[in-house]
């Protein structure tokens, strides 16, 4: 099992020194996602299910904060940023998008009832049923890829 996954990490060029994972996150994380249980990985690497279960939410916290990095850095270059404030109707979303676009230049590529599923399903919480319940910002890059970021209240 851990030989597996192993060369699985070697094939896709897994490089802890330039990962935000450590190589047993990394190790866990692979075998978790095979479906492997907790106390069977403990079990194959010689110690605890508690120990397990820590490496693993310390890799998908990591991964979180790698995925929001990510994101930052997308909406900083982002030459379009729409504020989408909370009460928002989700279906006014796209026509604040396109507006937007048009000023910049920049096309998307998303019809909008696409616009609408791309930013309710990144928007995840934020958006309930048609409402936008926390301000979002909406991001597109110069390639017409749509980012969504929960705005902090100030």
């Amino acid at each position: 099992m851990i030989d597996e996954v192993d060369e699985l990490l070697e094939e896709i060029g897994f490089d802890p020194d330039s990962s935000v994972l450590t190589y047993r996150q990394a190790q866990v994380l692979a075998l978790r996602e095979r479906g492997i249980s907790q106390a069977d990985i403990a079990a194959e690497l010689g110690t605890s299910r508690a120990n397990v279960s820590s490496v693993e939410s310390s890799a998908r916290e990591n991964l979180q904060k790698a995925r929001e990095t990510v994101a930052f850095a997308e909406a900083l270059r982002a030459p379009v940023r729409v504020r989408v404030p909370a009460g928002t109707d989700l279906y006014e979303v796209p026509e604040l998008v396109y507006e937007a676009c048009d000023e910049k230049g920049v096309k998307v590529d998303h019809t909008a009832p696409d616009l609408m599923k791309v930013v309710s399903d990144a928007a995840g919480s934020a958006v309930s049923g048609r409402e936008v319940s926390v301000a979002l910002l909406v991001g597109v890059t110069s390639e017409g890829l749509v980012r969504v970021r929960h705005q902090e209240q100030s």
